[in-house]
């Protein structure tokens, strides 16, 4: 079911959570809600669920205004972080809670509590304890309890933050395949952007209660609108430069001595500040004497990480930046090298005083 947000705001007194938000969710859509601790993605996501009142602005559920309704009458699901599962209870009774507070019948829970186990892998598990479970099929179980109500949005506030490293990357992977089988519109709150982009058909980028960008992880990785969704969405570096020429919305920028095609996010002149990815950036031995142009730096780091290299070069100026390169890479500590850009991913140059 599609769900929007129309202007939505919550003041906590003089503090503004969420400022002026509005954004679609397509049915069947998962789109993430991400952004630093305090950026206003929780906040957001209670008014959805109707735990919070917005100070102002809409919530539209398909054709329906839900703003003003209480959360037990919106039939959202909630995954919270905690899982908030009830240690008395066995599995079976935890997934049944929130369909008996519906006052659904005793034979229809019968069924649909297996059905919702069947989902999430956990059939057979009906009379366990929860405290006898692992932190993934705990989560499964939340998950369960949340769909087996059958509600139209599933909301889940940071589901996968009290799991390790691995069993994370593997649920995550199980979440997203089990969503997109169901075809249920999901809204996700973190502050991992590894993990939503993961997990995520579309990402919404807060800062400070405010949007900054929605799109899809490629376009938020290729194309950011400011210099903070291209520090969050990923590494980038960012080196001073000047506009010498200009087409359209592309330009030349001249970086300490060599000229880079760049994408121009408004009418610059003068001063801008270049961002580009590590892995967008090349190292060449200063005394290799293939004529290449770049910047003029030390290698002053090499950190391998599997499936590349990573290097810091230390610039005339005193600043560093980061390069990647695929594969196990030179050992260049202490050499004297360039470092030349090339265009994919492309390259974008900000105002100098834009964050």
């Amino acid at each position: 079911m599609k769900l929007s947000l129309e202007a939505l705001s919550k003041r906590f007194g003089t503090t503004v959570a969420v400022r002026e938000l509005s954004l679609e969710v397509h049915p069947g859509e998962f789109l993430s809600l991400l952004g630093p601790s305090g950026c206003g993605k929780t906040t957001t996501l209670r008014m959805i669920a109707g735990f919070e009142r917005p100070t102002s602005g809409r919530i539209v559920l398909g054709e329906r205004d839900v703003t003003d309704l209480p959360a037990q009458r919106r039939g959202m699901g909630m995954v919270f972080q905690s899982y908030a599962l009830f240690p008395h209870l066995d599995v079976f009774e935890n997934v049944a809670f929130g369909l008996k507070a519906k006052g659904v019948r005793a034979s229809e829970i019968r069924t649909k509590v297996p059905e919702a186990l069947a989902r999430v892998d956990l059939t057979g598990y009906e009379k366990r304890a929860v405290q006898a479970l692992s932190g993934g099929q705990q989560q499964r179980v939340a998950l369960a309890r949340a769909l087996a109500p059958e509600p139209p949005v599933l909301l889940l506030d940071e589901p996968l933050s009290n799991l390790d490293a691995a069993l994370r990357e593997r649920t995550r992977e199980e979440l997203r395949a089990l969503l997109k089988r169901i075809g249920i519109t999901a809204i996700f709150v973190t502050h991992d952007q590894e993990e939503a982009f993961a997990l995520s058909d579309r990402i919404a980028v807060l800062r400070n209660g405010e949007l900054q960008q929605l799109g899809t992880p490629e376009e938020l990785y290729r194309t950011p609108s400011t210099p903070f969704v291209a520090t969050f969405v990923g590494r980038a570096n960012f080196i001073e430069g000047r506009v010498v020429t200009r087409d359209g919305e592309e330009g030349m920028v001249e970086v300490g001595g060599a000229e880079w095609r760049v994408r121009l996010h408004s009418h610059q002149e003068g001063r801008v500040r270049v961002m580009v990815r590590p892995e967008a950036l090349r190292i060449v031995p200063s005394q290799s004497g293939n004529g290449a142009v770049g910047l003029a730096g030390q290698v002053v780091d090499r950190r391998f990480a599997g499936a590349n290299t990573a290097y810091r070069v230390r610039m005339a100026g005193g600043n560093e930046l980061l390069v990647t390169v695929p594969g196990h890479g030179r050992r260049l500590e202490e050499q004297e090298v360039l470092v030349t850009a090339e265009q994919d991913p492309p390259l974008h140059a900000f105002p100098l005083e834009s964050s």
